[in-house]
């Protein structure tokens, strides 16, 4: 007898055996796309680098920039251009005068007074002028008031002294110290603020005075001995330290002479004190 080829679907074959049939998956479709695009990342500006140039640019005779600070200065004017501070005209990387004045007004719309409103960026207000438009990298600050023989010093600047004691591998006496508004009408009110003191230089040479003086420069002081010709006052050592916050206008203003080749006077003379590689706190510690 001739066979017949017998064809049957696998789902009435499944049917006939008693088990479930197989579901037949759907082919597949085209990957829906992203319904939301990621945001770009929001630049950063260098703290370190915008306070620098806060302190230099505006003793410049030119316009030349602070290296390194172009970017993070430009983010922070065209915030303050928004925040109709500052004019389109000086939005151009140069932490001049008008940036200055417009940074110390941002400040002072945040309730800030006195060294908080000194014109110099701190953490909290450049993180709030930055909001939605940068973050703040390399962060610095003064840390709180602490005390150095008798006087009071800010924190940063108490490390800088212990650091340059062990360069020297002896103690440095204090004869002036910081946050002393009109408490010696000589200083032309760099000690109104934070980052500033007098060295005691009482029965050190000449050298030792020079030795001092480098030693200060080494880890990121703005250092000068200074003599009785210069002024109304007795011999001792001045120090700034450089990109501390809370400096005051006239500290300021001798800080950014140092990185200029000047003496930090009023007279504006070249530097003479001793030649070092000038650098900040922060960039010391990152070298040591």
């Amino acid at each position: 007898m001739r066979r017949t080829r017998l064809t049957v679907g696998v789902a009435a074959l499944c049917v006939a055996v008693g088990i479930p049939a197989p579901v037949r998956a759907a082919p597949p479709g085209p990957v829906p796309a992203a319904t939301t695009a990621t945001a770009p990342a929001l630049p950063v500006v260098n703290m370190e680098a915008t306070v620098l140039a806060a302190q230099i640019d505006p003793r410049r005779p030119d316009d030349t920039l602070t290296p390194g600070a172009k970017s993070s200065v430009l983010a922070v004017e065209q915030a303050l251009q928004a925040q109709h501070l500052l004019d389109a005209q000086w939005v151009d990387g140069y932490f001049g005068t008008q940036t200055v004045t417009a940074y110390a007004a941002w400040q002072r719309s945040l309730g800030y007074t006195g060294l908080a409103a000194n014109g110099l960026p701190g953490t909290t207000s450049l993180a709030k002028l930055g909001q939605n438009r940068f973050t703040v990298g390399h962060q610095i600050g003064p840390g709180a008031k602490v005390p150095r023989d008798g006087y009071t010093v800010d924190a940063r600047t108490r490390a800088m002294l212990t650091e340059a004691e062990r360069l020297l591998g002896s103690h440095l006496t204090l004869d002036q110290g910081s946050y002393n508004p009109g408490g010696d009408p000589t200083s032309a009110g760099t000690h109104d603020g934070g980052g500033v003191v007098d060295i005691n230089v009482s029965g050190m040479s000449a050298a030792t005075r020079t030795k001092v003086a480098r030693a200060l420069r080494q880890v990121g002081f703005a250092a000068w001995v200074r003599d009785p010709s210069q002024g109304d006052w007795p011999w001792h050592i001045h120090a700034a330290a450089i990109n501390d916050t809370d400096l005051s206008t006239q500290a300021q203003h001798q800080t950014g002479d140092y990185y200029l080749g000047l003496n930090g006077l009023a007279n504006q003379k070249p530097d003479d004190g001793p030649k070092v590689a000038i650098h900040t706190w922060e960039e010391y510690q990152r070298t040591r």
